[in-house]
């Protein structure tokens, strides 16, 4: 049975309108005359259905009844009224009625009117459970863009109530930002009436909220048609992409980490096979050459004293003494070659065996530099020594330090131009200089964290900056333009690129740093030694 309330001020009206619908089979609950009387008896009763007039007695008219019935009780209501001036029509509509019927009534009007309002209505009703019962947001608009319905999805991503949003523009409801560069988006609704077909949201973009928070979204927008294919509105469905994207930034992780994995698996594979390489031919080559090397020497010792040889003739190139002395050279050149493979393969092990010893810094250093002095002098330098006086020992490992010093000063002369210079300055770090240069006070000094300092320089060149960068990368050789070209030896080798590579790895191990930078006609290394060697292996 159809439950329907009547409300009508006229009373004879309102009896006659009840019989009617008690003709046609529907019950009538009560009769009211008033919008307040109507409001409290739809709560009450609940019908399926209201007959409304317009003019009510008391403060609030049909119109204003109805809407109030239909906010809070979803109670569908058809207006009966002898009055269908525009302004009333107008007023009316905006509360979405479900039927207009102008009095004087008849029957099958009526009749018609009820069974299609609740026609209507059950096929809303149904429509509205499913949208309301959707995962997704769900947002329809008119032909003019302006909001006709929200679900409950949606008003929760949007922050916007249906009551709040209903006859707005969509692009004050819908908000979408793009999330890489923060500038608003097209709205999906908008793109979908000018393109007239469904349009589908790019992946990066935000839905921006009322409160100004920001969700990730996917959504689609389609526009609605008429049979006669005219857009009467459009329908947006999107949904809430933040746990969707950040379950493909866990599986793009995971894939990035197994990718790394295999990635670092692959390199200790091949590190390994370095390793096992460089083992097995440095000594396989290192032999060889070291009894070719004994091999010369004895040949021409033996040259020699048959007078075949004369160690002091100029070398004549393509005599037998100018390709010894060539041989001689080179075999020499490799085997320094295998020992510094050697020596970064037991560096980079960490297995460089250390012999840590008290170091007297005013005894050795003039034994190291001694030997380049002439090496200079042959080649037109000036080599000047800038030692601070009083420095104190250190430990350290000493054929490790007379290494890098002799690599250094090596490298200095053979690429410094003739007439040009290079220094050599030892002193303590400047924090620490510069409290004393008296030795028994240093010693009351923190000397755990006071450093040696070396600084290596030449004049005469400069290294561009692109150049720097890779200067310390192993088999990298630099060959400036202004360096020395002038050789003494027609078979000097230019070197293998490990020498600074070396020095670096070597002065790292001694807990040291190494930087070299070259500016106004002058390239300066320096190196930063403790003078407390800690061995961390053996420390807790």
């Amino acid at each position: 049975m159809i439950d329907i309330l009547v409300v009508e001020d006229e009373y004879i009206l309102a009896i006659n309108l009840k019989e009617s619908l008690e003709l046609i089979g529907y019950r009538v609950l009560d009769i009211v005359d008033s919008g307040a009387d109507a409001i409290e008896k739809a709560l009450q009763l609940r019908p399926n259905l209201v007959l409304m007039d317009i003019r009510l007695r008391g403060e609030l008219d049909g119109i204003e009844a109805a809407g109030q019935i239909w906010k809070l009780a979803q109670i569908p209501v058809i207006y009966v009224t002898g009055h269908s001036d525009r302004l009333t029509v107008e007023r009316a509509t905006l509360t979405y009625p479900f039927g207009y019927i102008l009095k004087p009534i008849k029957e099958q009007e009526l009749y018609v009117a009820i069974e299609t309002a609740l026609y209507r209505y059950d096929h809303e009703h149904f429509l509205h459970a499913i949208l309301q019962g959707m995962g997704d947001g769900v947002i329809v608009v008119d032909s003019q863009l302006r909001v006709q319905y929200l679900n409950h999805v949606a008003e929760a991503l949007t922050g916007w109530t249906l009551a709040e949003a209903r006859e707005k523009e969509v692009t004050e409801i819908f908000k979408l930002i793009d999330q890489h560069t923060q500038l608003p988006g097209e709205n999906p609704l908008v793109t979908a009436f000018q393109q007239q077909t469904t349009v589908y949201l790019p992946n990066h973009y935000l839905l921006l909220s009322k409160d100004g928070t920001t969700i990730p979204v996917a959504d689609s927008a389609t526009p609605l048609k008429d049979q006669s294919g005219q857009i009467t509105g459009a329908v947006l469905v999107f949904r809430d992409e933040t746990q969707r994207r950040l379950a493909e930034e866990r599986d793009r992780a995971a894939e990035r980490a197994r990718q790394l994995e295999f990635q670092m698996a692959e390199l200790q594979r091949l590190h390994q096979l370095r390793e096992d390489f460089l083992a097995t031919t440095s000594h396989a080559i290192r032999t060889p050459l070291s009894n070719m090397k004994m091999a010369l020497s004895l040949l021409e010792n033996s040259l020699q004293e048959k007078k075949v040889l004369n160690p002091n003739a100029l070398l004549i190139p393509g005599t037998v003494d100018y390709y010894l002395k060539i041989l001689r050279e080179q075999c020499e050149h490799e085997l320094n070659l295998m020992d510094d493979l050697l020596n970064l393969r037991m560096i980079d092990a960490n297995a460089y065996p250390l012999e840590l010893t008290v170091i007297k810094l005013p005894d050795l250093l003039p034994q190291i530099i001694s030997v380049f002095h002439t090496l200079a002098y042959n080649n037109r330098q000036t080599l000047k020594v800038k030692v601070s006086p009083n420095l104190p020992s250190i430990t350290s490992d000493q054929n490790i330090l007379i290494k890098i010093l002799s690599e250094l000063l090596n490298n200095a002369c053979k690429y410094t131009p003739v007439n040009e210079w290079i220094v050599v300055k030892v002193q303590l770090n400047q924090n620490l200089e510069s409290f004393s240069s008296n030795y028994e006070e240093v010693n009351n000094f923190d000397i755990d964290n006071a450093f040696l300092q070396i600084i290596i320089s030449n004049s005469g060149i400069e290294i561009p900056t692109k150049e720097i960068t890779r200067i310390f990368e192993p088999f990298y050789q630099i060959y400036p333009s202004n360096a020395r070209t002038e050789k003494n030896n027609p078979w000097e080798h230019q070197g293998t690129g490990l020498g600074l590579t070396l020095v670096k790895k070597m002065v790292e191990y001694l807990q040291g740093t190494i930087d070299v930078n070259s500016s106004q006609g002058w390239t300066n290394f320096t190196v930063q030694l403790p003078l407390n060697f800690i061995d961390y292996k053996f420390t807790g």
